[in-house]
């Protein structure tokens, strides 16, 4: 069926009709756009000009700032670095001269001693072992830097009267050398250290003056070597003693041979001995002597030590017990031929720990 045009006309007309109502309804109810709350309507163009090239300007030293910052920024840097790195060199140059003295003294020490056959090096320790022999005697001498002051002790068994031989007091404490120390006396089948000793900065059995040319040696609570006769505690406790013990005689002072009493000389003559001493940088020596008895006709004089002591340029100087208690040991081995012919329990010993 073919509907006519003037129908299909009026029909779409009536369907839109609504919409076209509401466009109108639009158009006549629209509020009109207020301009002067968005741009002042008598703002200059010459002043918003000036704005935008104030603020440019402003714009470009802020990054011209930026850029000077930066720079400078890079040269505090490299300044920084730089002056790290010669201070950093300042510092190597003044430990290495720092250290020139110690060395060139060390090297004039060992240029006396000779060549060591053994060397023990450690963080805390060094040791080296060099022989002995002018012809009269034979023994070794034994050169101990100190590195930590704890490094040395000395051993004094735990129960009154007790004593065992230096490589038992190795042994026992494990360290990696020893000396037998201070001499001793018998009483009641016991063996006793003799008159002061010290351990642990505590006196053992109270002070006793010095007497019959006794003198006490130890170490001090800076790793320092101690040491001479002492009348009264006070002068005793103002070295600050660590550990040490007693015998007899004082064979060196502030580098000066001392004078030996005239019993010592002959009582007896010639001996094994050991004796301890130290250089002005605080470097220990220890000479240990051989012989074969204790009856005057081996080992060395006391007058002998001295004159070694003083070619070595030891400063201080103490006679330790001799004849069979002689004895050093080092990495665990006896280096010296004790007369005995076996190492001689005593009360005190010596230690060295690496």
């Amino acid at each position: 069926m073919i509907t006519p045009v003037k129908q299909v006309n009026r029909f779409f007309m009536l369907a839109l009709a609504p919409f076209i109502g509401l466009i109108f309804c639009l158009l006549l109810l629209r509020p009109e756009l207020d301009t002067g709350t968005l741009l002042p309507a008598n703002l200059p163009e010459e002043h918003v000009t000036a704005q935008t090239q104030a603020i440019s300007k402003e714009l470009a030293g802020a990054k011209e700032a930026a850029i000077q910052t930066s720079s400078s920024i890079k040269r505090t840097t490299q300044l920084y670095n730089q002056t790290t790195s010669t201070m950093s060199t300042i510092v190597q140059k003044a430990s290495v001269q720092a250290s020139r003295p110690e060395t060139i003294y060390n090297k004039r020490i060992t240029s006396k001693l000779g060549v060591p056959f053994e060397r023990v090096d450690s963080d805390r320790i060094t040791i080296e072992m060099y022989r002995v022999n002018p012809g009269t005697y034979t023994g070794y001498a034994m050169k101990v830097k100190l590195k930590d002051h704890s490094a040395m002790q000395m051993a004094l068994n735990s129960e009154p009267g007790q004593s065992e031989t230096t490589m038992q007091a190795v042994k026992r404490s494990g360290a990696i050398a020893g000396i037998n120390a201070g001499g001793f006396a018998d009483s009641g089948g016991k063996r006793y250290p003799l008159s002061t000793t010290v351990m642990n900065g505590k006196y053992v059995n109270g002070f006793q003056a010095s007497f019959k040319d006794l003198f006490f040696v130890g170490l001090n609570d800076a790793g320092k070597l101690v040491g001479g006769k002492f009348f009264d505690q006070g002068s005793l406790d103002r070295l600050r003693p660590q550990f040490g013990a007693t015998f007899v005689p004082v064979l060196m002072k502030n580098g000066q041979k001392t004078i030996i009493p005239d019993k010592w000389k002959v009582s007896p003559k010639r001996a094994p001995r050991t004796v301890i001493g130290n250089y002005k940088d605080d470097q220990l020596l220890i000479i240990v002597v051989d012989g074969y008895n204790e009856n005057g006709s081996s080992g060395a004089t006391l007058e002998e030590m001295q004159g070694r002591l003083a070619k070595l340029g030891v400063i201080d100087a103490y006679n330790l017990d001799g004849g069979g208690s002689s004895s050093l040991i080092l990495n665990n081995r006896v280096i010296n031929k004790p007369s005995d012919g076996n190492l001689r329990p005593v009360p005190t010993h010596f230690l060295f720990y690496k």
